[in-house]
């Protein structure tokens, strides 16, 4: 546990070459996918340390990504636990249409062998039942892009 301390500010992120040292523990920033797209705000890590997010307006961090390293610790982001329907496509022909109607609903998709993944919410679930697909909800770790920042 570190001690109390000051905010430690984070104003740019590492270089994307910057591997996270072996010689340091990695203490671990769980975000969701929403809070991964926040990057002005205080995070409070495991270790008791308190980052100081004052990084520029459409910054998104990435499961994986050094946020900060010091001569105790480097802070790694990784993604939280949350809300995803798995949906389990029967063929290559269900699982084009359930990507496009996800799609459709501008809203991103992280697939893991067969299955494919999205952030769970009502209207989805409204969809995918009429659709007929195979899926059921769970908490699991989100690795697509949050809402609103779906691109073409």
């Amino acid at each position: 546990m570190r001690p109390p301390g000051p905010p430690i500010p984070v104003r740019a992120l590492p270089p994307h070459h910057t591997e996270t040292p072996a010689d340091l523990p990695i203490v671990e920033l769980r975000m969701s996918a929403h809070d991964r797209r926040r990057v002005r705000r205080l995070v409070e890590a495991p270790d008791g340390a308190v980052l100081a997010l004052e990084l520029a307006t459409g910054t998104v961090l990435h499961p994986g990504q050094l946020l900060h390293r010091d001569a105790e610790a480097a802070y790694v982001v990784y993604a939280a636990d949350e809300d995803v329907f798995v949906v389990h496509p029967r063929d290559i022909g269900e699982a084009a249409r359930i990507a496009h109607m996800i799609g459709n609903l501008h809203r991103d998709i992280h697939v893991e062998g067969s299955d494919i993944i999205a952030l769970a919410d009502d209207t989805l679930a409204d969809r995918l039942e009429k659709s007929g697909a195979p899926f059921e909800r769970v908490r699991r770790p989100f690795h697509g892009k949050a809402p609103g920042e779906h691109a073409h």
